[in-house]
C-alpha cells in the first residue's frame, strides 16, 4: 500500500494515522479488505508486531473490523466511495503521429460494431459461433502449457506456428513461402502498422481501393500517408487508373474485395505487379477471409504471381477463429525481412507464446481444417438464405452485389439518397435493428445508400426474423416516382472491359 509514516511517535501509531488518512481521502473505501499483518509488515519494512498493534488500535476505535478466517475490513465513518482523481488538464498532442491519431481514430464510434440494445444486427466481420471450438481450444492450451518456456517469446514467432502457417497457406492459398518468411503479429492491424512504419515517410502516396477497409485507411493516415482512392468495379481495382508517378505502397484485397466482394482479375493482377516493379513500389495483399469460398474454388493469392519480391501477404485468425486471439502473420519479402523484424521488436518483443503454441497444435492436428470446412458450409447456407429473404421481402428495391465468399453482402437501395439512408438506419435502430452503411468505406462517400449486411453473427432463425423487420423499415421510405429519380444508387464502377 502507498502509505507514508510521519516520524512522530511510536511506529504503530504512525501506521494507524496513515491508514486513517487513506480512509479520509477516500483511498480506502468502506468494505475494503486490508492486507494481512504479514503482508503489510513486508511492504512497509516494519515488524509484524507493529502492524498488529496498529490494527488493534484501529479496531478499538471502530475504524476496522475483523472477520474470523477472512481478515480486517474498513468500517470507518470517514470512508465513503473512492474519490475519482482530479480531472486532468487537456494536453496538446506532442507529435505529428499523436495529432493524426486524434484526428483519424474514432475509438468510440468504430464502424461495424454492434450498438447496445439491438435485438438484431447485420454485423459484419464477426466470426460464426462454433460451439465445439471453445472446448477444442481449451484442450490445445492445456497440451501446450507444460512445454511453453516462461521467458520472452521469439520476435519472429514460435517456430512450430511459423511452420504450421507456412504449410497451411502454401497448400490452401498457393502462397510461396517457407517458415523463415513468416512473421507472427498481433492481427491485421499490427501487420499494417509495422508495414507502414517500415515503408512510409510522412506525405508518401498510398493507393487503396475505393471503397476499402476503413481500419486500413485509418492506420495509413495515422502514419502520415496521402491516400489515393482507385475505383473498384466487378473485376476489382481498376489498375489502369493508378497514379503516375507510381505510389510507394498499394493496399489491396484481391481475393475478396472489401466490402464489395469483387475478385481482382488475372490481367489486373499482372498489371498491378508490373506497376509495382517499374515504380519500385510495394503491395500489401490483405487476405482477410480468403478461406471462406462458398461455391467456387478458392482464388489463388496475388503473392503467388510475384516474381520480384514486392508483395507483403497479410493473413489473420480473427475471422477464421475468434478476434480475441489477436494473432495474424505477414509473409515477408526477402528485401524487408530484417526491417520488419526490427519493427516488431520495437513494438512488443513478440506475440504471446502460449497462444502461439496452442494455435500451432490446432493447425497441425487437422482440427483447423475441419473447423474451416464446417464454418464455410454454415456461411454458404446463411448467405444463400439472406439473399433469398432479401429478394422475397424487398423485391427490386435492392441491388445485391455478387459475392462468392466471405461473411457479408453489399446491397444498394435503388433511388435512395444518402441522407434518406441515414434516416433509414436511425429508424431501424429505433426498432432494435442495427444496419451498417457502406459510406465509411469511401474517401468520398457516395450520394446513394449502400448497406453492408453481415450474416455470420446471426443464426438462420434470426435472419428469418430480421429481414422482414428490415423490409418494414424500408417501407417507411417509399420508392421515388420515375420522374423524381436521380442518378442510380449503384456507385460501384462498371467494368471498363
Amino acid at each position: 500500500m502507498d502509505l507514508v509514516l510521519d516520524d512522530n511517535g511510536p511506529l504503530y501509531l504512525q501506521l494507524a494515522r496513515a491508514l486513517k488518512e487513506a480512509m479520509a481521502a477516500g483511498r480506502l473505501a468502506n468494505g475494503t479488505r486490508l492486507p494481512s499483518s504479514r503482508e503489510m509488515a513486508y511492504d512497509l519494512n516494519l515488524s509484524r508486531t507493529t502492524v498488529v498493534a496498529a490494527y488493534e488500535h484501529l479496531r478499538a476505535e471502530g475504524f476496522i473490523t475483523g472477520r474470523v478466517g477472512s481478515g480486517s475490513y474498513v468500517t470507518s465513518p470517514w470512508a465513503g466511495p473512492v474519490r475519482p482523481p482530479p480531472p486532468r488538464r487537456a494536453v496538446v498532442a506532442q507529435s505529428a503521429f499523436s495529432r493524426r491519431t486524434r484526428e483519424f481514430c474514432t475509438l468510440g464510434n468504430i464502424p461495424g460494431h454492434r450498438p447496445p440494445g439491438m435485438r438484431y444486427a447485420f454485423q459484419f466481420g464477426t466470426p460464426v459461433v462454433n460451439t465445439a471450438l471453445t472446448a477444442q481450444w481449451v484442450r490445445e492450451l492445456t497440451r501446450a502449457a507444460p512445454y511453453v518456456q516462461p521467458n520472452y517469446p521469439r520476435i519472429q514467432g514460435l517456430p512450430a506456428l511459423r511452420e504450421a502457417v507456412s504449410r497451411h497457406i502454401s497448400r490452401t492459398r498457393g502462397v510461396a513461402c517457407t517458415p523463415d518468411d513468416v512473421l507472427i503479429v498481433g492481427g491485421t492491424q499490427q501487420a499494417l502498422s509495422l508495414i507502414a512504419r517500415v515503408l512510409l515517410e510522412d506525405g508518401d502516396e498510398v493507393a487503396l481501393e475505393e471503397p476499402h477497409y476503413f481500419t486500413a485507411r485509418t492506420i495509413l493516415q495515422v502514419h502520415g500517408a496521402r491516400l489515393v482512392g482507385i475505383p473498384v468495379d466487378r473485376d476489382g481495382m481498376q489498375v489502369e487508373r493508378m497514379p503516375d508517378p507510381a505510389v510507394k505502397l498499394t493496399y489491396v484485397t484481391p481475393s475478396h474485395q472489401f466490402p464489395t466482394g469483387a475478385v481482382l482479375s488475372h490481367e489486373r493482377r499482372l498489371a498491378l505487379l508490373e506497376y509495382a516493379r517499374l515504380g519500385s513500389g510495394w503491395i500489401v495483399e490483405d487476405d482477410y477471409d480468403g478461406e471462406f469460398r462458398h461455391d467456387q474454388q478458392p482464388v489463388q493469392a496475388l503473392q503467388q504471381l510475384d516474381r520480384d519480391g514486392r508483395v507483403l501477404y497479410v493473413g489473420s485468425f480473427s475471422k477464421t477463429l475468434f478476434p480475441a486471439l489477436r494473432l495474424g502473420y505477414i509473409i515477408m519479402p526477402p528485401g524487408l525481412r530484417d526491417d520488419l523484424l526490427a519493427a516488431k521488436w520495437t513494438d512488443d518483443f513478440g506475440c504471446a507464446s502460449m497462444d502461439q503454441a496452442a494455435l500451432a497444435g490446432f493447425i497441425a492436428s487437422g482440427a483447423y481444417d475441419r473447423h474451416l470446412r464446417q464454418v464455410t458450409r454454415k456461411l454458404a447456407e446463411r448467405r444463400n438464405l439472406l439473399r433469398s429473404l432479401l429478394q422475397e421481402h424487398c423485391g427490386d428495391r435492392l441491388e445485391i452485389m455478387e459475392s462468392h465468399s466471405g461473411m457479408h453482402l453489399v446491397a444498394w437501395i435503388h433511388d435512395m439518397p444518402a441522407a434518406e439512408g441515414d434516416a433509414l438506419i436511425r429508424a431501424a435502430h429505433e426498432r432494435k435493428l442495427a444496419l451498417y452503411s457502406i459510406a465509411p468505406c469511401y474517401l468520398q462517400p457516395p450520394e446513394g445508400t449502400g448497406l453492408i449486411m453481415g450474416f455470420s453473427a446471426m443464426s438462420p432463425a434470426e435472419l428469418r426474423e430480421a429481414v422482414p423487420l428490415f423490409a418494414k423499415c424500408l417501407a417507411l421510405f417509399p420508392r421515388r416516382a420515375a420522374g423524381e429519380r436521380g442518378r442510380p444508387a449503384l456507385y460501384l464502377a462498371r467494368s471498363s472491359g
